[in-house]
């Protein structure tokens, strides 16, 4: 069967070898966590604890009574030393509760077990997601639940399931596809389920063929879920990306999947929900791949939400001599690191160290109108024109170009020949439509 594929987009050096056949592992348990209380998109939360608390594994310590978010729940037992502001791994500062850990863990997270969907409907199901805390764990962090509530005049007829895993270096998806395939379709089932979606499909590129067989093998038995190899292509793992390739169906411009009949979601999260409902466990941890050619043990481990990266660095053999720059997440839409004393959340899939002869310092020059950043660009918009725009606040001009439609994928950055940083000036410039949006409101 031919792989299925989006139009345009690029090919990187992805850069997997490093750790695709490194099995999950726990992370040593961390003597403190510091849990930031923004882990979402959506409404802030409110603390529930205050300094001196004792709590439990998986009690819930930060909630709202917003619909868009998603509670935070406390990653291991013990005391609250103090709620204070912390940096979180996107540089922003935000409200954080710092737990220090006792002896031993005690699991007290109030959700109950489930061993069947069965005697489940699909409300039921959505609110043990959101009770769970669950976001989107390939870094988008929208709250699972909302995605998964449709609206009256919406129908779902797919759940598709992203297991492209693009970014490069990154392999902590792969590594679940091949270690938990029931989990994922116990979580895949859960959510279409809730969503009242007839069908799923997994999605996963053709250079993961472990993670392909490894699914294949698990939905063997299911009659309405099936598995669909992609090609290895930079932004695969795009929610419209996913959806142009495997449904031949295109989400409009200012749209939403659900627009289609669609809803997206991560392996990882699938796999997340699965816990939650058959284990009555909250998203108190994560997988991540600590990797690059600055790192000397690459690795992938689950860690405890609010656990110290530069921890989780030392655990992976600590950092080479000519180790240059720090990532969370991937090179293409990872944030660079100032220092590594920063928790890692429940977005954070990566770590990745770059060796000096990879960190180039250069000057942009100026654009050559090769258009190349138009070719690579999947949402089909006019990179340069766009930055021109930015760059002059002429938000009237990018609101009509659809500067909105960016996904921030840096496809454009990647080929451009001038080195311009297109994505930093597209990013001011959704900014700015934004800001202009909200004086109008």
């Amino acid at each position: 069967m031919k792989a299925l594929t989006f139009k345009q987009g690029i090919h990187p050096e992805y850069n997997k070898d490093l750790t695709k056949d490194k099995p999950l592992k726990n992370a040593k348990r961390p003597e403190e966590v510091i849990i930031p209380l923004k882990q979402h998109i959506g409404a802030p939360l409110k603390a529930l604890v205050k300094k001196g608390d004792q709590v439990d594994l998986g009690q819930k310590i930060a909630d709202s009574d917003s619909f868009v978010c998603a509670p935070i729940h406390a990653s291991v037992s013990g005391t609250v030393k103090e709620i204070r502001k912390v940096t979180d791994p996107g540089g922003n500062i935000v409200d954080a509760v710092v737990i220090e850990a006792a002896e031993e863990d005690k699991l007290n997270s109030g959700l109950e077990k489930h061993d069947s969907l069965d005697q489940l409907d699909s409300a039921s199901i959505r609110k043990i997601i959101r009770e769970a805390g669950i976001v989107g764990m390939g870094g988008a962090m929208f709250p699972t639940h909302v995605k998964v509530s449709i609206p009256d005049d919406k129908e779902v007829d797919y759940v598709i399931l992203n297991g492209a895993e693009c970014e490069p270096y990154l392999t902590v998806d792969h590594r679940v596809m091949v270690e938990r395939p029931k989990s994922i379709v116990f979580g895949l089932k859960a959510l279409m389920k809730a969503a009242d979606a007839p069908k799923g499909i997994i999605g996963i590129e053709e250079n993961k063929p472990e993670a392909i067989e490894s699914m294949q093998d698990a939905v063997a038995e299911e009659n309405n879920i099936e598995v669909q190899t992609l090609e290895t292509k930079y932004p695969q793992g795009g929610e419209k990306m996913l959806i142009e390739a495997i449904l031949g169906r295109e989400v409009p411009a200012g749209g939403l999947p659900l627009d289609v009949g669609v809803v997206v979601n991560n392996t990882s999260t699938a796999a997340a929900v699965a816990d939650a409902i058959r284990d009555g466990k909250p998203l108190y941890e994560r997988s991540i791949s600590i990797t690059g050619r600055g790192i000397n043990s690459p690795q992938n481990l689950i860690y405890r939400i609010g656990t110290n990266i530069g921890d989780l660095v030392e655990e992976a053999g600590g950092l080479k001599e000519d180790a240059a720059k720090v990532i969370t997440g991937g090179p293409m839409m990872g944030a660079a690191q100032k220092h590594l004393n920063v928790p890692g959340v429940k977005g954070t899939s990566g770590i990745l160290v770059l060796v000096r002869e990879e960190v180039e310092n250069y000057e942009p020059s100026p654009c050559i109108n090769c258009a190349k950043c138009v070719d690579a660009c999947p949402m089909f918009l006019m990179p340069t024109q766009l930055v021109n725009y930015a760059k002059n606040d002429m938000v009237d001009e990018l609101e009509e170009w659809q500067v909105l439609s960016c996904i921030e994928c840096g496809s454009c950055s990647f080929v451009c020949p001038a080195k311009i940083p297109l994505v930093h000036h597209l990013r001011l410039g959704k900014a700015q439509v934004m800001a202009k949006k909200r004086e109008e409101n």
